[in-house]
């Protein structure tokens, strides 16, 4: 017994040793990050919102962060709708100053802390019961593209925070979304590169911005149904869209698969309105939007996707004349416009 014990030990040592042997050096501290937002960018008119990435360019891996208002705001109220078999996800509160949006998968949830940490150093380091940062966080798994373990820590979190910018998202290959690929039901190879979009919306002072970090199973359909990204064959270079994916054989596909589906993939969604919309009403507001972005990306929530959309009430406007389920129609099409921007 006493030497099996010594042999498992030993085994065990050797096994420990041979992991860290093969790690990569994660949180590098002289690893260089980008910040820098680009040439191809949306520019719109909502100062209540700043917008910051980072990216680690050795990955490559990224991060997006929003935040909403200023250093001595209040939180704004949040509704968050969660679907889907895979979600990373943290900071229900119902409240929030900010949003972090990483790749990584559960590791990215890391970034958050920066974030955290920029809000807190901003406010002096008040541990006020009503100035604690309030911030949630959602990940993708964005590993398949890669070869490396890197992922959005805190490091990267707060470099996002810390070159934010007001009326402006960086688009495409950037951010959260820089290794994002959409259209994978056949198998990943069928994937194409994706990304993160936003659109904006201002109908009489009424404003809607909503962005999206696109890494989802499903493919990207356009408003006349035709398929625009994803599902892609090597060889032919044709979309074989749903209904000829319906075809195959169920189960069919490559290992990385859970019921029949590559695994891996999440949609996150953040809507943001300076209309005023509190309780039920913003919670249902996020499941209208969230359920029709199913047109755009066809399949959605899936078992091995992790679909979040946060919905946002900035408020200190009234000027809605509209119903609830009207103001979520508007808000679903400019989420479809964001959808369709969220490509290299």
């Amino acid at each position: 017994m006493r030497v099996y014990a010594l042999t498992k030990m030993v085994m065990c040592a050797f096994v420990v040793s041979f992991a860290y042997a093969q790690d990569p050096i994660i949180n590098d501290p002289d690893r260089a990050i980008n910040t820098d937002f680009g040439d191809n960018v949306l520019e719109f008119d909502f100062p209540a919102i700043q917008v910051g990435i980072a990216e680690y360019p050795d990955g490559p891996t990224g991060v997006t962060v929003l935040r909403f208002g200023t250093a001595t705001s209040a939180a704004v109220a949040v509704a968050v709708d969660i679907r889907g078999g895979a979600p990373g996800f943290l900071g229900n509160y119902g409240l929030v100053h900010a949003i972090s949006l990483a790749g990584g998968s559960l590791l990215g949830l890391e970034a958050a802390s920066g974030v955290v940490e920029g809000i807190y150093a901003e406010r002096e380091y008040s541990t006020d019961w009503e100035l604690i940062p309030l911030v949630s966080a959602g990940v993708i798994f964005d590993f398949h593209e890669r070869d490396d373990s890197i992922y959005p820590d805190k490091r990267l979190g707060r470099a996002a925070f810390d070159n934010m910018e007001t009326n402006q998202f960086p688009l495409g290959a950037r951010g959260a979304g820089i290794s994002a690929t959409v259209g994978k039901l056949v198998d990943f190879s069928a994937g194409e590169p994706a990304g993160q979009g936003a659109a904006f919306l201002d109908e009489d002072g009424v404003k809607i911005f909503a962005c999206v970090i696109l890494n989802a199973v499903g493919a990207i359909y356009d408003r006349n149904g035709d398929i625009v990204l994803g599902d892609l064959d090597a060889e032919s270079r044709a979309r074989s869209g749903l209904g000829t994916n319906l075809e195959r054989p169920i189960g069919a596909g490559p290992s990385n698969q859970v019921h029949g589906l590559p695994t891996g993939n999440t949609t996150l969604t953040v809507v943001v309105t300076n209309q005023t919309i509190l309780g039920f009403n913003l919670v249902q507001q996020a499941r209208q939007v969230h359920s029709s972005m199913a047109r755009a990306i066809q399949p959605f929530h899936t078992p091995t996707d992790g679909d979040v959309l946060w919905f946002v009430s900035t408020g200190g406007t009234e000027l809605m004349d509209i119903s609830l389920t009207d103001f979520g129609i508007m808000a679903s099409d400019v989420v479809w416009d964001a959808v369709l921007t969220a490509h290299p």
